[in-house]
């Protein structure tokens, strides 16, 4: 995965999952692990925000990976030839 556009996909499906994770719009029906277990109820709400943080980071870098635009030139100015 060497194109920054697919690691920008990628990182947007990531952050768009856990925070639909995070959110939980069904009210539970989307749990994996139950919160009601002790001390491992609440690693699925830490894997999602483990993803949306990874998911930001990814599209960063993906996003300093892009080539920059081209500078507009200025009409007024006659252009160099080399």
């Amino acid at each position: 995965m060497n194109r920054p556009w697919q690691r920008r996909l990628i990182a947007f499906g990531a952050i768009a999952l856990g925070i639909v994770y995070l959110i939980n719009p069904t009210a539970g029906v989307l749990e994996l692990i139950p919160d009601a277990l002790p001390f491992v109820g609440n690693l699925d709400e830490a894997a999602a925000t483990t993803l949306v943080i990874w998911g930001i980071q990814a599209w960063r870098q993906a996003s300093s990976a892009l080539p920059a635009l081209p500078e507009k030139r200025d009409p007024s100015k006659p252009a160099h030839n080399r």
